[in-house]
């Protein structure tokens, strides 16, 4: 699953991994979490060009009746979400990507969890497939404004991620973005061939502190490795 993750790219490096007209307003992020603001590439549906905006992690169908659901709905496996009935919609017509310099998975480790930050090797933005949706409050209802949100695509994990779970987020190469971002591709065979691992050598895992652990913290030190041989009850698996 991709439950958590970083942002640190600056705008730069950004717009040139993403083919944004000019460089997007961001701040570094340590620690995304589900109901949080997420960065995410859509095509503008006049001009046809990319743009960064923020989206709601966890996504929030626009025929649901409570948005709280969206908190359950965070990813979308990348085998079923053609024909689920709250990504189905999405995948057809409302793809985005999720740029992320990395992202958390978690092994047991005693009694406790620890974390792992997993990013590419050459420390260069990834594009996480991801579809989105708006929901709009039922006419003359109180509560929230129109929401946009996303869930991030999910498929079996590849030789390295699966040392800490079966299932790792959908890392899109460059060369892919434009057939996943493209609104005109709305028939879901044509995307099958990109629903696919990332290939394990291309990656890292860190081992982190567990301070990642709570969605309150969100800071520089989260990304730092930790020497898991001077802790108890650990064993170095990478």
């Amino acid at each position: 699953m991709c439950g958590r993750t970083s942002l640190t790219a600056t705008p730069e490096e950004l717009a040139e991994a993403f083919a944004l007209d000019e460089p997007p307003a961001v701040v570094p992020r340590y620690n995304i979490a589900p109901t949080q603001p997420m960065p995410a590439v859509r095509v503008h549906p006049a001009t046809g060009r990319r743009r960064l905006g923020l989206l709601r992690f966890g996504l929030v169908p626009h025929w649901a009746a409570d948005p709280a659901v969206g908190a359950r709905l965070i990813n979308a496996r990348s085998e079923t979400a053609r024909t689920r009935a709250a990504f189905r919609d999405p995948f057809r017509e409302r793809r985005c990507l999720v740029p992320a310099t990395g992202f958390y998975e978690w092994r047991r480790a005693g009694r406790g969890r620890q974390p792992y930050l997993l990013r590419r090797r050459d420390g260069r933005p990834m594009g996480l497939a991801a579809v989105w949706d708006r929901w709009r409050p039922p006419t003359g209802a109180g509560g929230p404004d129109a929401i946009e949100s996303c869930a991030i695509l999910t498929t079996p994990a590849n030789e390295l991620v699966a040392r800490l779970h079966d299932r790792m987020p959908l890392v899109l190469p460059a060369a892919d973005y434009s057939l996943w971002l493209d609104p005109a591709v709305t028939d879901p065979a044509r995307l099958r061939a990109l629903l696919r691992p990332y290939p394990a050598e291309e990656m890292v895992a860190i081992p982190v502190s567990p301070r990642v652990n709570s969605p309150h913290n969100d800071d520089p030190s989260l990304l730092d490795p930790v020497d898991l041989d001077a802790q108890p009850h650990q064993r170095t698996l990478f």
